[in-house]
């Protein structure tokens, strides 16, 4: 995983390659629980950025109000 800042679309594009790659049956166990790891992080980076994202849209529809 890249220690740049992913967009949200990028962080989905690793997890399907992620996904992928531990749907191939080609992995190590090891390499398997550290893709899964990265996953993980992934994910919880995703739920960050989309959390972060309704709050600001709920900001807005309330001034709108």
């Amino acid at each position: 995983m890249a220690a740049k800042k992913m967009s949200l679309e990028e962080c989905f594009e690793s997890l399907d390659d992620i996904i992928l790659e531990l749907q191939s049956g080609e992995l190590s166990l090891e390499d398997s629980f550290k893709k899964y790891e990265d996953g993980m992080k992934l994910i919880k980076k995703c739920n960050e950025t989309i959390d972060k994202v309704e709050k600001k849209l709920t900001v807005v529809e309330t001034d709108d109000e």
